[in-house]
């Protein structure tokens, strides 16, 4: 296979992007090699070597803990768990949540093997035991699989002595958090149940 096949493939598979569409970006960046294409490969290398998943919320970043977890002015009371990091980063864009993060890895589903033992919950319950959380909101889409997460994670909180919200309605029924404006994010964050 000659590198632009290699690359047309490998771009395909990003979101959003089909073979036609992969194919128009490498011609692109091939006809702009010195001004984009020589800077995107040393920045993609820079953050491969770069970045790393932040170990206690599962945020990406060049330092570990990451520096939203460093954050101090944060609100340590209040924890927010997501399903990946764009759902984290589209409620940071928001800039209506001051608390601290917690990111899943996904959600359950029983389609696609993933059980709960493939999630971050575990990592979770640790977090709200060492006793500094008094609040978790579940920002989980609104998906059949979000929603059922969300339903096992608060059973698993039950014991513990914090309070469990979720995001108000009013979030699109199979909508995703990272495809919401900053408006409807704030909305729902503060008429959270």
């Amino acid at each position: 296979m000659s590198p632009l096949d290699r690359l047309t493939q490998l771009l395909a598979k990003l979101p959003g992007l089909g073979p036609r569409s992969a194919r128009r970006v490498v011609l692109h960046l091939l006809q702009r090699r010195e001004s984009l294409l020589m800077p995107l490969v040393s920045a993609l290398s820079e953050t491969a070597s770069a970045m790393r998943s932040c170990p206690v919320c599962g945020n990406w970043d060049v330092v570990s803990p990451c520096l939203l977890c460093q954050d101090e002015r944060r609100d340590q009371t209040l924890l927010c768990v997501v399903e990946d990091v764009a759902d984290l980063w589209a409620l940071e864009r928001s800039r209506a949540f001051k608390g601290y993060y917690h990111v899943l890895g996904g959600t359950l589903s029983a389609l696609d093997g993933i059980q709960p033992a493939d999630l971050r919950i575990e990592s979770l319950l640790v977090r709200v035991g060492e006793g500094h959380v008094r609040e978790v909101i579940l920002a989980l889409s609104a998906t059949l699989e979000g929603q059922t997460t969300a339903h096992y994670v608060q059973e698993r909180l039950e014991k513990s002595d914090v309070q469990v919200s979720k995001l108000a309605h009013g979030l699109p029924i199979g909508g995703e958090l990272d495809y919401l404006d900053e408006g409807t994010i704030t909305a729902a964050l503060t008429a959270r149940r």
